[in-house]
């Protein structure tokens, strides 16, 4: 029991922070609980080869819960684009469900990489005064608007993150309002989310290197430390989202973006465990 108790603080912890990051941003809050997950389980001594995927997975299940709560706070103030949900919702959904399968297929430390790269690129484009940058005056159709959701749900799936780190800069560069950006991304979460889940649930199953209170690659555990706290604080970051400006919203973005993908880096390149 001693050892859980800090444990079971830093998951509820991670929780609040994610909560409020996923109202503000749009982000599901998977860019705190998967780097938080990963340092967690590392220091429970769960094998490095499988933590990432556990981390990821565990973070997707939250997702499910916290887009609940932050997509409807969103959608309260008109900032959910219903028909482009419509639009893009199935090929998310899809890209999800494969993504979640192919981050199974690879190790920890390639889904680390992943993770910090991505990261990083995008935090350097919403940190530089872009704002005016709109190479698109519109939410492409045709190719565009099948491939670009695919993506979003992918690579967000391999991720363990809501989406929102793709589809607010996406959109924004699609000339999309940045508030709007947000609030449509929140609800994309719930879309990758729940395949994601799915994915990773049936992956992980039977693995001997899982820890205790694992379903598959989704910790049991984590779900239900971080869940009521993300529900909890989303709706609080919703409101406070409304009341920044645009350029506000993106440098806090870029900031976590980066801090974390500086993380996940020194892990891909082996300096910290």
């Amino acid at each position: 029991m001693e050892g859980l108790i800090p444990l079971v603080l830093t998951l509820a912890a991670a929780g609040v922070v994610a909560g409020l990051i996923a109202g503000l941003l749009g982000v599901g809050g998977g860019i705190v609980i998967v780097p938080v997950l990963d340092t967690a389980l590392a220091v429970r001594g769960v094998d490095p080869a499988i933590r990432m995927h556990v981390a990821v997975g565990t973070s997707l299940a939250t997702i499910i819960f916290t887009s609940l709560s932050s997509s409807r706070a969103h959608h309260a103030k008109g900032a959910v684009d219903v028909e482009l949900v419509k639009r893009w919702g199935p090929f998310i959904f899809v890209g999800s469900l494969m993504g979640s399968v192919a981050a199974a297929q690879v190790q920890s430390v390639v889904l680390a990489g992943i993770f910090g790269v991505v990261a990083l690129l995008i935090a350097i484009q919403m940190m530089l005064p872009l704002d005016n940058y709109r190479p698109w005056k519109q939410v492409p159709r045709g190719a565009g608007g099948i491939i670009t959701p695919s993506l979003i749900g992918g690579l967000s799936a391999m991720m363990g993150i809501g989406g929102g780190t793709f589809s607010v800069a996406a959109l924004t560069m699609m000339s999309q309002p940045i508030h709007r950006a947000v609030g449509t991304a929140a609800f994309f979460g719930l879309l990758i989310a729940i395949p994601g889940t799915i994915g990773f649930i049936i992956n992980g199953l039977g693995d001997p290197r899982l820890p205790a209170g694992n379903l598959g690659y989704v910790n049991l555990i984590g779900v239900v430390l971080i869940s009521p706290m993300t529900v909890l604080m989303a709706p609080f970051g919703a409101r406070l989202a409304h009341r920044l400006s645009r350029r506000q919203l993106s440098l806090a973005f870029g900031v976590f973006l980066l801090i974390v993908s500086v993380r996940m880096l020194l892990r891909f390149t082996g300096l910290i465990d």
